[in-house]
């Protein structure tokens, strides 16, 4: 990495401080269980990025394995309907469906590397359970995947996707079963198991080294995208934001420019002022959430409060550090798309490009139609994180076509 893209703007945008944190955000925030694993987490993966030969074995696989490089698709289309220019970043065509398989891969690879027997991993949408089972049958490894038992209703086919795989899927009961559930689940199994086991976190949350580690794994989706662009600067760069694992992939190669503006779409649920949403920035405050101090979703107290989101992968209470980092520093502004709009982004790119979107990036295509005399004359790369079959029943009920 150059020095002018680790500091751009005078911000530091490499890798997280001695304390792991992205300004005032991230850090290890966790038991004194795990603080051991953590440190030697960290410790493993900086080693393993530093070698040549398991940054060559990660890309490689990437290139013959998941299909990578994705295509940038010029969305004609739907570029006419509505007046913009639009490009597509398909992280819906490689391989399982999702931009998830980048990181699943590359955790799969370093809980080789340090002998790990065991994998486990949260999942919402099921494209992360689906990514990390797939990266468990490629390298010989058990795995076990918690998901709330809410997403296991609303995600069946990822869920059958998994078991084929091989993969035993836990139901997570407490709380509203739900994605935040599913990670509290696997941290208390990791604190139980740390010595064989390896803890695939789907985004960039969680303690340091995860939204660190993730964040390199997943930036391969920028970097492909600004060698695809061949010079040109888009001028604005939009994903949709749970976690926030895909748009930190794609905003990091684009971060602090001044010719290019990034917006990060998160879960608006039914509404802002109705409470239930899953805009942890837009309507959130910093707390500590799952091992770091972040934007999160709490009451006067405290306390975590429950999030709401049609898409299970953005049915999430908080944001990846670095995201927060992001928002505070100006380097990304964020904003929100409520349920109903993003089923209206599932339709227009559907019928125009032939192309069904996930929930959760059918969120960035409503907030660019819905911003579309503002965005006139420019163009707006959007990453579009995965593909929507998983989503089609939901979709195909609220749409009253069953």
């Amino acid at each position: 990495m150059t020095a002018t893209t680790a500091t751009r703007r005078g911000l530091r945008l490499d890798r997280p401080d001695e304390r792991g944190r992205f300004g005032d955000y991230g850090g290890m925030f966790a038991p004194e269980t795990l603080m051991p694993a953590l440190e030697e987490l960290a410790a493993d993966f900086a080693e393993a990025w530093a070698d040549s030969a398991f940054v060559d074995t990660f890309y490689h696989l990437l290139d013959v394995y998941t299909g990578r490089p994705t295509p940038l698709h010029g969305a004609d289309r739907l570029s006419e309907e509505i007046g913009v220019r639009v490009l597509l970043k398909r992280e819906d065509l490689a391989h399982t469906g999702a931009h998830k398989i980048n990181n699943a891969l590359g955790q799969a690879l370093l809980a080789t590397r340090t002998s790990k027997t065991r994998l486990i991993a949260e999942t919402g949408a099921g494209q992360h359970g689906v990514a990390t089972a797939t990266a468990a049958a490629y390298t010989g490894l058990e795995c076990l995947v918690y998901m709330g038992e809410k997403d296991i209703e609303r995600q069946a086919l990822n869920v059958q996707r998994m078991r084929m795989l091989g993969t035993d899927v836990i139901p997570v009961t407490s709380g509203a079963g739900t994605l935040k559930d599913a990670v509290n689940e696997a941290m208390r199994d990791w604190v139980r198991t740390v010595e064989t086991t390896h803890y695939i976190i789907g985004s960039v949350v969680g303690p340091h080294p995860f939204p660190w580690m993730v964040r390199e794994f997943q930036k391969v989706i920028g970097e492909e995208s600004v060698e695809q662009l061949g010079g040109e600067i888009p001028d604005v760069v939009v994903a949709c934001v749970g976690g926030g694992s895909n748009a930190i992939g794609m905003f990091y190669a684009f971060a602090g420019r001044d010719d290019v503006e990034l917006i990060g779409v998160e879960a608006g649920g039914h509404g802002i002022e109705t409470g239930r949403h899953g805009a942890s920035i837009g309507a959130g405050s910093p707390g500590i959430l799952h091992g770091a101090r972040t934007y999160m979703l709490q009451d006067d107290e405290g306390q975590v409060l429950e999030a709401h989101s049609i898409s299970a992968g953005l049915d999430y209470p908080g944001v990846g550090p670095e995201h927060a980092y992001f928002a505070d520093t100006g380097l990304a502004r964020y904003v929100s798309i409520a349920d109903d709009e993003a089923l209206e982004g599932v339709d227009l790119l559907s019928r125009t490009e032939g192309i069904i979107p996930a929930l959760e990036s059918a969120h960035a295509i409503a907030w660019v139609a819905k911003e579309a005399d503002a965005l006139r004359d420019r163009t707006v790369l959007i990453n579009l994180s995965g593909r929507g079959d998983k989503d089609v029943e939901m979709i195909a009920d609220k749409a009253g076509m069953r």
